[in-house]
């Protein structure tokens, strides 16, 4: 098991011109990592909709890929998204979801999941049609597979078991040190557009 920096990290170090869309419990800290114009902070609205927003993107820019780092509580949220990105008639080819499971609802309070050590995030993306899916609990061999997943055509499921943590709720302001947490939700959104387009 590793913790969520250094996945991020990793992640980080492998990302070219990908859009990444970061949600609850992983923004601030991938904020503090990366500071590119094709990050996006999935956080203002419902939660557990990263993973829909990502592969809508996904679907719209095929030519550009997509990296969703969601929470395992997120995931739990809209498991429904699994089973849609399998069942289009176009596969998602350019659509990449990691999983960061810690086993709570994190910035809520740390509540457990439900479903415990008995709950299988790579079962369940099998059950729902996906056909590339990995789990990693160890940086070294992330580090050394994420290169080739991500030369990969997708969708892809990557499950992170990572430690637990305690990150506060994630909330956008004018002052904070996240320079994608400054904006509204739609402000948020037409720079993405905007950096999509250019």
């Amino acid at each position: 098991m590793f913790n969520k920096e250094e996945c991020l990290k990793i992640i980080a170090k492998h990302r070219a011109d990908e859009v990444v869309v970061a949600t609850m419990g992983v923004t601030v800290p991938w904020g503090q990592i990366s500071d590119h114009p094709l990050d996006y902070a999935s956080v203002g609205s419902a939660m557990g909709h990263a993973a829909d927003f990502g592969l809508g993107i996904a679907l719209a820019r095929p030519d550009k890929k997509v990296l969703v780092l969601n929470g395992d509580g997120s995931m739990l949220m809209c498991l429904g998204t699994l089973a849609t990105v399998t069942a289009l008639n176009k596969p998602a080819h350019n659509f990449y979801l990691f999983v960061c499971e810690n086993g709570s609802y994190e910035v809520t309070g740390n509540q457990p999941t439900p479903g415990g050590q008995n709950f299988s995030f790579t079962t369940i993306a099998r059950g729902a049609g996906f056909e590339k899916f990995y789990e990693f609990d160890d940086p070294n061999s992330l580090d050394a597979s994420l290169p080739s997943i991500l030369a990969e055509a997708g969708p892809t499921l990557i499950n992170l078991k990572i430690a637990l943590a305690n990150e506060p709720p994630p909330t956008r302001s004018a002052e904070h040190a996240v320079r994608f947490l400054r904006g509204t939700l739609a402000e948020s959104t037409h720079e993405l557009r905007e950096a999509l387009n250019a």
